[in-house]
């Protein structure tokens, strides 16, 4: 099992726990390990907790009517995941989470996480302050696939998830920017000026 070290070091960036307060936090979470392809989550599931990666890589997306995914986040590690609109209403969600490589991760229950804005208020603070995170980014994503050109979205893509550029096929890469395969392939084969 990874350590829950790197979850740790994210928390104390926003807030600084006791030892006692970080025992009672990790005796909340459950580590899972999910093999490469394997569903974390599917649509019409209700997502009942939130996941931190601890080594490996998911992704969130949904699958519209065609049957075209749409990429909506990669979670490498080190980072957070989830379906929120599901978690929040306790309804079946639209969106599908699974691993792109052998992913070791800690989920915590949304019963449990209650336990701990109980005991541990601290915790609501740095919650609030991912969710904020989490919102802006998604308006900055929301606002370029609105008005920016490929080259540009993909631009952000590589300033958002620098470590991945290699390690993903094109096929994720193009469908979190919102363009073909083949589209992404012709512009990233173009000369240097042309871009």
């Amino acid at each position: 099992m990874q350590s829950p070290l790197l979850l740790l070091q994210s928390i104390s960036k926003y807030i600084q726990l006791t030892t006692e307060e970080e025992n009672f936090f990790l005796s909340l979470l459950q580590t899972k390990k999910i093999k490469k392809k394997q569903f974390v989550l599917q649509e019409a599931d209700i997502s009942n907790s939130v996941k931190f990666v601890l080594s490996g890589l998911l992704r969130l997306y949904s699958v519209d009517k065609n049957g075209f995914e749409h990429i909506i986040q990669f979670a490498p590690k080190g980072w957070w995941v989830g379906d929120l609109q599901s978690y929040q209403k306790q309804q079946p969600g639209n969106l599908y989470i699974d691993a792109i490589e052998d992913t070791e991760m800690i989920e915590i229950s949304r019963t449990a996480m209650e336990q701990l804005y109980e005991a541990v208020p601290k915790f609501e603070r740095f919650f609030r302050i991912l969710s904020e995170n989490a919102l802006a980014a998604y308006q900055q994503r929301l606002s370029a696939n609105l008005s920016l050109p490929a080259k540009d979205r993909f631009g952000y893509f590589v300033e958002l998830y620098p470590n991945l550029l290699q390690q993903l096929p094109q096929k994720y890469i193009a469908s979190y920017i919102g363009v073909t395969p083949e589209f992404l392939s012709k512009m990233l084969n173009q000369p240097a000026s042309s871009k």
